[in-house]
C-alpha cells in the first residue's frame, strides 16, 4: 500500500512538472500556432470521413463508402469512450488546481481525463494511417495529433497523462474499428 500511494504520488508530480516545463514558455507563434490545432479538431475529425465519403458516392468506389462508414464509427466510438471516462474520473483541468498554470484556451467544461481532443484527432490519424499506408498520409497524420496533444498541454487545459490516454483511446478505437471493418469484409466475402 506505501508503495502505490509513493508510485501515484510521484506519478502526479512527473504529471504536473511536465506540464509545467510545457505550459510556461509563451510566444506568439505557439499561440497563433497551437490554438489554430487545437480548434480544428472537430471540423477535421468530420471533414475526413465526410469527404472519403463524397469522393465514394462520386466515384462509386464501394470501399471508399466502407472505409467513411469505418472511420465515423471510430470516431464516434472514441467520442463515447472519452465522455463516459471523463464523468467516471471526474478529474478537473490543471489550471483550477494550480495557479501558476496559464490558461491559453477558452475551455467551458471542467472535466480532464482524457483528452477528447487528443482523442479525436488520434482516432483520426490512427484511421488514415491503417487505411492508407503511404507516407504521405502517414506522416502528416501523425504529426497533427502529435500537435493536437501537445497544444492541449501548452493551452494548459490537461495533463500529460490526459493527452497520453486520448491518445490512446483514439487509436485503440480506430484499430477496433479497422478490425471490425475488416472481419466484416471477410464475412462478405465467404
Amino acid at each position: 500500500m506505501v508503495i502505490s500511494i509513493r508510485l501515484n504520488a510521484y506519478s502526479q508530480h512527473a504529471d504536473i512538472d511536465i506540464l509545467k516545463s510545457i505550459n510556461k514558455n509563451e510566444t506568439t507563434f505557439k499561440n497563433t500556432y497551437f490554438e489554430f490545432t487545437a480548434s480544428s479538431v472537430n471540423p477535421v475529425s468530420i471533414a475526413v470521413p465526410v469527404g472519403i465519403a463524397v469522393t465514394g458516392f462520386i466515384t462509386h468506389d464501394k470501399n471508399l463508402k466502407l472505409d467513411a462508414l469505418y472511420m465515423g464509427g471510430s470516431i464516434l466510438v472514441s467520442s463515447l469512450v472519452t465522455f463516459s471516462t471523463k464523468h467516471i474520473v471526474n478529474r478537473k483541468r490543471p489550471f483550477y488546481k494550480y495557479p501558476f498554470i496559464i490558461k491559453r484556451d477558452y475551455e467551458e467544461y471542467w472535466l480532464s481525463f482524457p483528452s477528447g481532443h487528443t482523442s479525436a484527432a488520434f482516432c483520426t490519424a490512427t484511421s488514415l494511417a491503417l487505411r492508407y499506408r503511404k507516407w504521405y498520409v502517414i506522416a502528416p497524420a501523425c504529426v497533427y495529433a502529435i500537435s493536437v496533444g501537445w497544444a492541449r498541454m501548452y493551452q494548459g487545459v490537461h495533463y500529460p497523462s490526459d493527452v497520453l490516454a486520448g491518445a490512446l483511446a483514439g487509436a485503440g478505437s480506430a484499430w477496433l474499428g479497422y478490425r471490425v471493418q475488416k472481419w466484416m469484409s471477410g464475412k462478405k466475402e465467404r
